[in-house]
């Protein structure tokens, strides 16, 4: 008697922001994608979580984990809060049921990192950039007001065996602020008026947790045990703003994309004392580009020769050829729909596991874009598109039938 091998499939999930004006945005949207990344053909949707803008997949519990990006109103609420959502994925077909929820504390949870050894999750929240005025009485006598921001917060859950979010085992309020007002634009130029941190990326060791805050030019490492623990903190030029870590994956190296002086650089990490050595950094954009950018994602291909990173405001995606040194040099880009501000615009992209091609979620368009990638090159050719309202994030599933 004869048998088969199971055959796999690969899907794409693709997280989105919702919108007031389009019932098809927000959610996560499934898309079947054939092996070379040429089709792309919508499969299934849930609506919620409304806002999610990251997600992690767990292969070995077929677990699809999403934010759900939002601020608690604070008024019972009216709307759902802040909050971390687990999803199981079916092997026949992808699509989603809902498992559990757990709150997220600290508004805009905004990034997700997973560890399937440990059993355990870590976010990344934001917060906003609103404020309120608090009047007080200072020591003098005279009446004064200060300013109270929201706090960012880096949180630890425990998981469930079967692929629940179980309890939250850990919570790191970040202190400080960076030079308030700055130059950027964004906020008013109250960007760093409080911490920020936009991710927080296990190293490949596991034995880390590297925390971007873009809110005070940080890089925080944390041991990850039972609680993370800081043993190391890395201070970026002022007004830098630190966004994305991403790890080579065949080296100790890191690099980040640095949000407000639109920049990426290049750093040896070492994985026994959780140190960050700077090596290089380069401009995001082409020399002749004039303009407002704010980089975002960066993703080291699988090959470990080339970095890419989108742009927001040049609105591209760009390429670096990395030298064996770490030094960086830009090598080419593909254009990508025009942001409304940096806020609006593409948001993120990544490469399919064997690195063969790459989606793009392209939020001003309202399409994810396939391009093919040249390994030796590093150059990025379209492919197809396919339309999904408001996309912010894709991560990949391989599934499995008979």
């Amino acid at each position: 008697m004869s048998t088969t091998e199971p055959t796999p499939r690969l899907i794409a999930c693709v997280g989105g922001y919702g919108s007031s004006s389009d019932a098809g945005a927000g959610g996560i949207t499934v898309l079947a994608v054939s092996p070379d990344g040429g089709k792309l053909t919508p499969l299934s949707r849930v609506t919620e979580p409304r806002e999610a803008c990251y997600l992690a997949y767990s292969p070995s519990t077929r677990t699809l984990y999403a934010v759900d990006e939002r601020k608690n109103d604070g008024r019972g609420p009216v709307e759902p809060p802040a909050s971390v959502h687990a999803l199981s994925v079916s092997a026949r077909d992808g699509r989603l049921t809902w498992l559990n929820s757990r709150p997220a504390p600290g508004p805009r949870p905004t990034y997700l990192a997973l560890d399937e050894r440990r059993g355990v999750l870590v976010t990344a929240n934001h917060g906003d950039f609103d404020h309120v005025e608090h009047v007080f009485r200072a020591d003098d006598g005279t009446w004064t007001v200060g300013y109270l921001y929201d706090d960012s917060t880096v949180l630890l859950y425990d998981l469930e065996p079967d692929g629940r979010i179980g309890e939250l085992r850990d919570v790191r309020v970040l202190p400080g602020h960076g030079p308030d007002p700055n130059s950027s634009p964004q906020a008013g130029g109250h960007a760093q008026s409080s911490a920020h941190a936009h991710c927080a990326v296990i190293d490949p060791s596991g034995r880390y947790v590297l925390v971007a805050d873009k809110g005070t030019d940080r890089i925080l490492v944390h041991a990850l045990g039972d609680t993370l623990d800081l043993v190391h903190t890395h201070t970026c030029p002022p007004e830098t703003g630190p966004r994305h870590i991403a790890f080579d994956p065949l080296s100790d190296r890191a690099y980040v994309t640095c949000e407000f002086s639109s920049a990426l650089a290049s750093f040896a990490f070492d994985r026994e004392s959780g140190r960050l050595r700077p090596l290089d950094r380069v401009p995001t954009v082409a020399p002749d580009h004039q303009g407002l950018n704010e980089p975002a994602e960066v993703r080291v291909h699988p090959n470990g020769r080339f970095v890419y990173v989108n742009n927001r405001g040049e609105d591209c995606v760009a390429w670096f050829r990395v030298a064996d040194d770490g030094t960086l040099t830009r090598a080419g880009d593909v254009r990508i729909a025009r942001s409304l501000h940096p806020g609006v615009a593409a948001r993120s992209f990544t490469f399919d596991p064997s690195g063969t091609f790459l989606l793009v979620a392209d939020r001003p368009a309202d399409l994810v874009r396939s391009y093919a990638v040249d390994g030796d090159d590093g150059a990025l050719s379209p492919m197809t598109e396919t339309h999904v309202p408001q996309p912010a994030f894709i991560v990949f599933a391989q599934l499995t039938r008979q």
